[in-house]
Formats: C-alpha cells, structure tokens, sequence
C-alpha cells in the first residue's frame, strides 16, 4: 500500500504551449509500470483552457467544482458541471476549460500509451472558445 499525503507533490502552473489562461496542476497519481494510468488536479481560472489534443488510450474528466466547457472537433460547445462524468474515446479530438466568467477544477484519467498519454495539438483561439 502506498499513501501520498496532499501537498505532498508539489502544484505546477500548465505550460503556455499547452494552455491559454492561468491553469494550476495538482499531479495525484502515476502507477508504476506495467500499469498505465496517472491523474492530476487541474483548476482553470476563467476563460483559461487547454489546447486542442487527443489521447492514445482516452481521457476521463470528473468535474470537481466551478463551471466548465469542454468540446469535441466538429460537436458544439458543453457546458459541465461538478458531479459530471466525461469521455473522451482514444484519439478523439477536443480540448476543455473553464467557462468565461467561472473557475472549474476537474480529475483528469488517463493512460500511457508506449510512454505517451496525449499529443498536443494547435491552441483554441479565442472565436474557437466564445462560439
């Protein structure tokens, strides 16, 4: 058994390539191998998001607080909210963040795919974010 007390892993700020806006990332867990599977704590201040990308093995977002959007390529905007439960299916495009006027801290799930739990892609633009 293992316990990782909070605080323990020290919070870091989301990289500018990555993110638009003022994003904090509390990692929580990266399973040795052979398992696969890491989550963190990301808390997007408003109108902050991240950048499009995919995932090899998906990506699970539990809604922790605030308001949020999150949207896949070519589907329209959804507003989430604490207690939502989202899936983004392996390789599906999409990015997600906060709302323009709200924080929102989601968990985010995923796996390692031969080392690699997501690939990074160009960044929201702002009529991309406000449509």
């Amino acid at each position: 058994m293992e316990i990782r007390k909070v605080g323990s892993q020290p919070s870091g700020k989301g990289p500018s390539e990555y993110f638009t806006g003022t994003v904090r990332i509390d990692p929580l867990f990266e399973a040795a191998d052979p398992a696969r599977v890491a989550g963190a704590s990301v808390t997007f201040e408003p109108g902050a998001r991240t950048a499009w990308h995919t995932h090899p093995l998906g990506q699970t977002l539990i809604v922790m607080a605030g308001k949020g959007q999150a949207q896949r390529w070519g589907g329209p905007i959804e507003e989430i909210s604490p207690g939502d439960v989202i899936w983004f299916p392996p390789g599906e495009k999409h990015w997600h963040g906060a709302s323009p006027t709200t924080a929102m801290t989601h968990i985010a799930i995923q796996e390692r795919l031969n080392g690699k739990a997501v690939d990074w892609l160009e960044k929201v633009s702002d009529e991309q974010y406000q449509s």
